[in-house]
Parts: structure tokens; sequence; C-alpha cells
């Protein structure tokens, strides 16, 4: 029978000291506070995270209040300390998939940060496009987390809370050692602080160049995961170069099919012979 006695505030607590994530956790537990699990129904989870994140989508909604609240509940249902709980998550709609910059895009819009003179802006978004790093990271990244010798740099603090680290294009290479002349070990290598303002500098460069605008998310890491794939490299591969641990936001959110993913095949299949001579 379950102890009546324990508060989700513990059951909280407890999950955080034996490995549990705590990234969005302050905010539920100040909401639930001291109530006891026997109390705390999936109605009442709903509600929590339609009181904490107003107006927000579905998927944050789930990702960021629901998910983190029902590891704690099946953390306290293990220890004795509640019953089980099934907890319907909110419904969200099919993302929309977008267009990612292709090569010629990336070249034109590299071609023209460099005729204005924006090096830096330049390379921010190739550096998201040949890594897969999120805008957040790559506006974070500071020299001493940068190795141009071994081709490589450390995200700190990745959206998953884990460390990551990248390897470099020859190109980024050039490029970031050219940026580098007189940088401090502590310099943003950038010089950006928030995505704002990149995504700002992206859209006027964009204006001048005549190419479609796309925000570095979709020049980023929506680049990067299908111009690997369309390299020929396997989806395991690009997952793991570009950061990715659910298969499911890899496939459902990033990667898209070919236009003509049916004639692709069947050239592909053509250059196998299956006829024989009977």
């Amino acid at each position: 029978m379950a102890d009546k006695s324990h508060t989700f505030a513990e059951a909280a607590a407890s999950h955080i000291e034996n490995g549990g994530e705590a990234r969005y956790l302050p905010r539920i537990v100040e909401y639930f506070g001291d109530r006891p699990l026997a109390e705390v129904f999936p109605f009442d989870l709903r509600q929590m995270a339609k009181a904490l994140y107003p107006g927000r989508s579905n998927a944050t909604l789930n990702r960021q209040a629901l998910a983190p609240a029902r590891a704690v509940m099946i953390h306290a249902y293990e220890r004795g300390w509640c019953g089980p709980m099934r907890l319907r998550r909110f419904r969200e709609d099919t993302p929309k998939r977008r267009e990612p910059a292709s090569p010629t895009w990336l070249h034109a819009f590299a071609r023209q940060c460099m005729i204005e003179g924006k090096p830096q802006l330049a390379a921010l978004v190739l550096l998201m496009a040949t890594t897969g790093a999120r805008v957040t990271e790559a506006i974070n990244l500071r020299w001493r987390e940068v190795d141009l010798r071994r081709r490589s740099i450390l995200l700190v603090k990745t959206k998953t809370d884990t460390n990551s680290p990248r390897t470099l294009t020859d190109e980024m290479v050039d490029r970031l050692a050219a940026l580098q002349e007189g940088a401090a070990l502590d310099d943003r290598v950038f010089g950006y602080r928030c995505r704002q303002s990149v995504n700002a500098r992206i859209r006027k460069a964009c204006e001048r160049a005549g190419i479609s605008y796309k925000p570095s998310h979709t020049c980023g890491r929506h680049s990067f995961a299908n111009n690997t794939l369309e390299l020929g490299l396997d989806i395991k591969t690009v997952m793991h170069a570009g950061g990715w641990r659910s298969s499911a936001v890899f496939l459902g959110v990033y990667a898209r099919a070919h236009p003509n993913a049916g004639r692709v095949v069947a050239d592909r299949l053509s250059h196998y012979e299956y006829r024989t001579d009977i």
C-alpha cells in the first residue's frame, strides 16, 4: 500500500538525487509544494502544465511540464510512495517541414557576408550548418572550447544538459583561424549574445543577397540534417554527429524525403542486374 505521507517535493528531490533530470522541475515543485503524492492526479498535472506555460504549444507543455512531472511520479511509484499513474499527453500538431538551406544558399549567404565585411556572421551560420550546433550553443562558444589543431569544438551545456564535441570541416578551421587573432580564451568566438540579434542580421544579409530568409535553426540544424543525408550518410551517423538522441524527433521534424524519392530509388536499383538469359 502506498505511503500517503510523502509529498511531491520530496519525490522530486529523491528523483534528482538518484540521477533524474532537474532542468524543468523547480517550477513544477514550486507549483505543487508540499502536496501529498496521494493527492496528485493526472488532471492536476495537466492543469499544472497549462498554468506554468499559458499560451505555449502542446509540445512545450509535454516536454517541459508533463514529462518531468511524470518522471517524478514514476520514481515515487518505484519507491512505493504512491500508486501507478496513467498520464495522457497533450495532442501535438504535426510539425511543419522547413526548407533547409542548400549548399548553394549557404555559399550565396557566406559570400554576401564577406562582401559586407561580416566574417563572424558567415562563420557562425556555416558552423551551425556543418556541425548541427544550435544557435544558442554557437553564440555561447568561447575560444577556450575551440581546438583548431584537432579540428574540434566543445558545445557546453547543450539543450540536453550534456556537453557535446563536434568536428570541424577544413573550411571552418580556416574561417575560425582568421577570427582568432588577438582573441582571449574567454571571448565569445562570434561576438553575438542573443539569437534574436543573429536572426535579424541573417534576415538583412538575405535581403541584400536576394535569397530567401532562413532563420538560424533552419539554415543551421535543419540544413545539417538534410545536407548530410543527401551526401549518402546513414541516419545513425548523422544523428550522432549532430547530437540528436531521439530518432523519432530526427525523422519526424528534421529529415525530409527526397522530392523525387521514387525515381532516386529506382535509378539506384537500376545498377543491379536481375535479368537472366533463361
